[in-house]
This record gives C-alpha cells, structure tokens and sequence, in this order.
C-alpha cells in the first residue's frame, strides 16, 4: 500500500530514503505487483533491434525535466526507448556540494541491483549512487539520493508512480538479463552550443564542460562512454597500461583511445566551436536559469536546513546567491516553521497558562471567586496566530 508522503514532515526524507532492502534480482519486484511494460512500448523495441532484456542506460536533463532511457540495438549501438518528464526535482543547476544543500546531483553514476529499493516509502525507488569516485575525491557529501516515486523531492529526483514503475521495470528486466551495472547521467541541461554559451559565466561552468565530454562521447558512439576519475575529473574511454591504475586524485597516467573516435570527436569539437562561437556573438537568447553559487552557497542552504529540521523559523524558500534572487534580500520573506514544532509550542503556552491560573485560585475559596478580567486588547498573540500552520 503507498504511503501519502504530503502528510509527513519534510525532516523525515532521509529516513523514507533508506537503502535497498534486498540486493538479488528477484527482490526487484514492487510489493504485490510485477509491473510489466505496455505492449506498445515492447513492440517498439523489438522494431528497433532491441529485447526487454538488452542492456540500458538513463540520462537525466534538470532544465528540461527530462528523464530518458536507452536501449542496447541489435548492432551494439544504443537509442533512445522512451522519456519521462521529471515530476520534480531538488535544488538549482549544478553538482551537489555537501549534505543538506538540497542539490540533486550531476555526474556519471553505476546503478547496480543492490541500489534498486521495491519497499521504498515512496512507492519505488533506486539510488543513483552519489558520491561517486569524482565526489568523494572533491568532499562532497551526501547519502540517499534517489529516483523515486510519489512527486516529492529533496535531493532526489522523483517521478510519478506509474512513471517509476515502468523505469524500474526497464531496470529489472535489464540486470535479469545480465547487465550488471546501469549508467546514469545526470546532466544540468542538454549540452549544446547555445546551452553552454547561456551558461559561459556561471561558477559551475568548468565542471560542465567535463561533463560534456562524455555527453559528446556518447552523441558520437551512441554507446555509454568508459568513466574513470583522475586528477579530480571524469576521463572518458581511457585506454592506458594496465599496470598504471587511474585513481581519483593523482595524475591521470598516459592514454590513448583508438584512431576512428579520436577523429570523430576532432570533427565534432570543430563543429562544436564554431557553433558555440556564434552563439555567444548573438548574446543570450534565452536567459540562464538559477544555479547554485558554488560551496558558500550549499553551506547556507546546508545550515537552513538544519534549522528547518530542527523546527526554528525560517524562510519558505531557502537562502539563494543567484543573480536573479540579487534584489530578493530587502524583501519581506514569509517565515514557517514545522507543523511538529509549532503544535509543541502551542501545548507548552497551554500547560503554562493553566499553571499560572491554578497558582491564582485560592486553596479554599468562602465566597464565589471573581471573575478573572479579560487580558488587554494590545496583548502581544502567539506568532503562529498570526503566521498560520
């Protein structure tokens, strides 16, 4: 039976988003169902080359709210099965920093078996696998980060019920026919010209163009690129000495990639400038949507939520560095607080208040008591009278 999460406090996210509870593939199966896809979702696959079976791979676009699933052809090269609209998800464009900046986070993850969660609270759910190598090597820091279902979000990236269960039928029919590890992409945007030209100046824009090359390595083999970690940044389809293991922070040994796909993306990367080139000449079509403004930023989100958790008064939004949010500082912000909290305070005014007037009646009372006069209209009301649950 799903639980209605729209009654439970946002502090409790973390708690609903425990890890997976079974790791074989046979747990893979929702409580009570074993959601097939449509026909017409299987006949369109078999027309592409593909089974149920083939091997896949999501790619996730926060601006465009878009999540997609790939599918392994006949001929070894990947296309595109379906997409789904992303019902919501956390945080600005850009990386997730540390625990509680609400950021949903970009990069390249393995979703394997033992991350997929069928008891999940929110209906079903898989972990994307952050921190990764590259993560972990730059301090960021976070745990159950998720896809998941029943349109809810804070750090995650949920979908609705009917859709999560066709994208965890997708994975469970996949690792039933061997593949052992799904990759994710988690991408800010679509990464062509005219996106990374609108965000040229944004703080995030150096980690982005590392992420684009695997975004481009993809375009060009339509097969998910080899993902390794050195020097802190993703290095895609490395080939190097066996004997010369990559590791995250040190140098990244010597390389090569096979002559066709260094080529390929010589071409492309030409294309590619001469594109970016003019569109940055045009200006900014389109105007960049909010980003988080690096560490500082996440460590102020980081420190709202915690107060937020702890039920003090906050703002409704949290704190933002983005330029669009400049002119938002003198403004007057709604403040709330946790239903939870603000039920506290009301019982404790209470058991006050009967404290003061058991201390005013008398022990033994020879005549009716008088009346006890009204408090003054000018009395100062409890703040959550004026503000509201």
């Amino acid at each position: 039976m799903k639980i209605k999460t729209h009654i439970l406090a946002p502090l409790m996210l973390t708690l609903f988003l425990a890890g997976c509870q079974g790791g074989t593939v046979n747990d893979l199966v929702p409580n009570g169902e074993n959601t097939q896809l449509p026909a017409k979702l299987v006949q369109s696959m078999k027309t592409k080359g593909m089974t149920a079976t083939s091997p896949i791979m999501f790619r996730i676009f926060k601006e465009e709210n878009v999540l997609e699933v790939w599918k392994r052809k006949d001929n070894g090269r990947y296309d595109i099965v379906t997409s789904y609209q992303i019902c919501k998800w956390s945080g600005k464009l850009g990386p997730k920093f540390i625990e509680g900046d609400r950021q949903a986070p970009e990069g390249y993850y393995a979703v394997r078996p033992a991350q997929m969660n069928p008891k999940s609270s929110y209906y079903l759910s898989f972990n994307t696998g952050f921190p990764n190598a590259l993560d972990r090597a730059l301090g960021r820091t976070g745990a159950n980060l998720m896809v998941h279902g029943a349109c809810s979000s804070s750090g995650c990236y949920s979908m609705t019920d009917g859709q999560v269960a066709q994208i965890y039928a997708f994975a469970r029919e996949a690792f039933k026919g061997g593949q052992d590890s799904i990759q994710l992409q988690a991408y800010p945007f679509r990464m062509t010209a005219a996106n990374m030209a609108r965000y040229k100046d944004d703080p995030n824009y150096a980690f982005w163009k590392n992420l684009k090359e695997g975004y481009d390595h993809f375009e060009i083999t339509k097969v998910p690129p080899k993902v390794d970690v050195c020097e802190k940044k993703y290095v895609f389809n490395h080939t190097s000495d066996p004997n010369a293991p990559i590791a995250a922070t040190a140098t990244c040994p010597p390389s090569d990639q096979p002559e066709s796909l260094k080529m390929a993306y010589q071409s492309y990367q030409t294309n590619y400038e001469t594109a970016f080139s003019s569109m940055v000449g045009k200006g900014k079509i389109q105007a960049p949507a909010r980003s988080i403004q690096g560490l500082t930023e996440a460590k102020i989100i980081a420190e709202w939520s915690q107060r937020r958790a702890r039920g003090e008064r906050v703002t409704q939004e949290p704190p933002s560095m983005s330029p669009q949010d400049a002119g938002a500082t003198g403004k007057p912000q709604v403040m709330v607080r946790l239903a939870s909290a603000v039920a506290a305070d009301k019982a404790k005014e209470e058991r006050e208040a009967s404290k003061r007037s058991r201390m005013h009646t008398p022990a033994v009372a020879a005549t009716p008591a008088p009346q006890q006069t009204p408090a003054p209209a000018s009395a100062k009301k409890a703040w959550w009278k004026i503000v509201g649950n």
